[in-house]
């Protein structure tokens, strides 16, 4: 699996833009905007989009959504439980002073351990409820690698002040579906720079520590 990260949006959302390199078939997560940096990027790699996905419904995550899937016709999936979010970013962003648009409807829901395909490559859903009710982070078992959305940060978890949001969830979201997770699992966050399950098992204030 390849992975191309492009920051995008006022708050600098983590997009990734992920492919196999032998179909050039890709997937892409969290286009929150700057979506003319995204066709730019797909058109030099020469890759055929398949799917655009959400970790999660928040504005700054999805205001790119409508743009990107309206010149590519990919098929979009999110959890069901964070579709709500879709026709309130633009009202959202506005309480931020960000200027976004509301998202298409989704062609399909993203479930829990449901397994997302881009030529020989796989994610496996992981559904991390705190942040939101449908949080999902993506997980590549022979990459070796977790794309976290805001659910996990390098140091913090995500803010819970949105609706649906709880500590103990997102707490328990991650204790019980990423901290088990092998130790040099490499972390994709939603916003920031990468980090390990080992780094944040052992640093991470959210994490009960294992020795």
């Amino acid at each position: 699996m390849i992975i191309e990260t492009i920051p995008v949006g006022p708050l600098q959302v983590n997009c990734y833009i992920l492919w196999c390199e032998e179909s050039r078939e890709g997937i892409v997560i969290d286009a929150g905007g700057n979506v003319e940096r995204l066709f730019s990027k797909i058109e030099e790699l020469n890759l055929s989009v398949t799917r655009l996905v959400n970790t999660h419904g928040h504005f700054d995550h999805v205001g790119g959504n409508r743009a990107f899937l309206e010149t590519t016709g990919a098929t979009f999936l999110i959890h069901k439980k964070d579709a709500f979010f879709l026709s309130m970013a633009m009202e959202e962003g506005k309480s931020f002073g960000v200027q976004v648009e509301n998202s298409p409807e989704p062609n399909a829901f993203l479930v829990d351990n449901m397994i997302i395909t881009f030529g020989k490559q796989e994610l496996r859903v992981i559904h991390t409820p705190g942040h939101s009710p449908g949080g999902c982070c993506f997980y590549s078992e022979t990459s070796n690698v977790l794309f976290s959305g805001d659910t996990l940060f390098n140091g913090s978890v995500g803010r819970i002040d949105f609706p649906g949001g709880s500590m103990e969830m997102l707490v328990e979201s991650i204790n019980k579906r990423l901290a088990v997770l092998p130790e040099d699992t490499k972390v994709y966050p939603g916003h920031g720079s990468s980090t390990t399950i080992a780094i944040e098992r052992y640093s991470n204030p959210f994490l009960r520590r294992k020795r």
